[in-house]
């Protein structure tokens, strides 16, 4: 007897352990619905704002990344095409390349803009437009992407880039005083049509719901999982 109200006690504990578990996984899963769907709210604001100017210098080095991400920004100065790099793209127009650009501002600062994409068969330099003298830009801030692609690292020796790393860039391409981050061209069209901006896709995948239901269903069955255990008639032996 006492060795089967032992062996009880034990299926109880994990038993309600589990469920406990589970209740704090979809618990969880709703506050992060809840921190998701204000971060799309924030972003959707950001889309639907009038443009300001980036961060300058002074804020270069305190910039919050995830609250100033999409940012609709407006800034003019001069490109240096001949510094321009090519970095490997999929976009709803297929594959090619994002034509990165550094634009020196008055000030004497550099921002790297993505002028936007050319196709593979269309990246040789007299393929796109490289507007002369100052320019003005508008379209969205985004964030430095170091490293590389997926499964795909970046090789500046090579001039091989799967992703638009700021600094990496840089420093392939003798900037200096460069922002850490760069801008997304918008829909802006270019003499020639090349290149294309404004493809930046703004999605944030939102599946906590889903996740939440299967951590409290899964609480649930284990619920009842263990009051129909604990409820089994003993067996004698």
């Amino acid at each position: 007897m006492a060795r089967l109200d032992a062996r009880r006690a034990i299926l109880a504990l994990a038993g309600l352990g589990l469920v406990g578990i589970f209740l704090a996984l979809g618990t969880w899963q709703v506050q992060r619905r809840a921190w998701k769907l204000d971060l799309i709210a924030r972003v959707e604001a950001r889309l639907r704002a009038e443009p300001v100017s980036p961060p300058g210098r002074a804020e270069w080095a305190h910039l919050d990344g995830p609250a100033i991400e999409y940012r609709r920004v407006r800034v003019s100065g001069r490109f240096e095409h001949d510094r321009t790099a090519l970095v490997q793209a999929l976009t709803e127009r297929g594959g090619g390349f994002w034509v990165l650009t550094p634009l020196v501002r008055p000030d004497g600062t550099t921002i790297l803009i993505n002028r936007g994409f050319v196709p593979g068969d269309r990246k040789d330099r007299p393929d796109r437009a490289e507007p002369p003298g100052d320019v003005t830009v508008t379209g969205l801030l985004r964030l430095s992407e170091p490293g590389g692609g997926f499964l795909r690292h970046n090789d500046p020796a090579a001039d091989r880039w799967y992703s638009r790393d700021v600094s990496a860039l840089a420093a392939a391409r003798n900037l200096h005083d460069v922002a850490p981050y760069f801008i997304d061209a918008d829909v802006t069209p270019n003499p020639g049509g090349l290149p294309v901006g404004g493809l930046t896709v703004v999605a944030f995948r939102n599946d906590h719901l889903v996740y939440a239901l299967t951590w409290f269903t899964l609480a649930l069955m284990s619920a009842g999982a263990l009051i129909y255990a604990l409820r089994r008639p003993r067996i004698e032996p």
